[in-house]
């Protein structure tokens, strides 16, 4: 890949003089999305009703933490271009199931249409992201 950086790239471009590596899956915007999403749905998932603590309440909140777990794995293993591939698939799918939950706590009554379109939009953010990263494995995974 020539030229072409994006903020989810392995690389940053400076000013123009050179590029620095990102040294951290927490450096990733997607990464960081994630995380903030997850937060998000652990304050709202406090008021849920109790008898939801072992079904809704616990899956939305492992689902949505799952991301960020699964893009550290795939960071880590990123000298493997077929884990780090998979890893993001894995992270996708557990946005697709965050964003599933999320449905059911909005047909319960539980979160409002306005906080279920703001997180499902997030979303379907992370899911274009991932997306750009596994089209872009090998600037991830070039590593040495």
């Amino acid at each position: 890949m020539t030229g072409k950086m994006t903020d989810e790239g392995r690389k940053k471009t400076d000013d123009g003089r050179g590029s620095r590596r990102i040294s951290s899956v927490r450096e990733l915007k997607v990464y960081r999305l994630g995380f903030q999403a997850a937060m998000e749905i652990f304050e709202i998932s406090k008021s849920f009703p109790k008898e939801e603590t072992y079904s809704l309440t616990d899956q939305v909140r492992r689902a949505s933490r799952s991301i960020c777990t699964n893009l550290s794995e795939g960071w880590r293993k990123r000298r493997y271009k077929a884990v780090f591939i998979n890893k993001l698939s894995d992270a996708g799918q557990e946005a697709a199931e965050t964003q599933t939950w999320l449905e059911f706590a909005l047909a319960c009554k539980y979160i409002g249409t306005k906080t279920f379109e703001s997180l499902d939009e997030k979303y379907e953010h992370i899911f274009a992201m991932l997306f750009t990263m596994e089209q872009e494995a090998d600037s991830f995974c070039n590593v040495r």
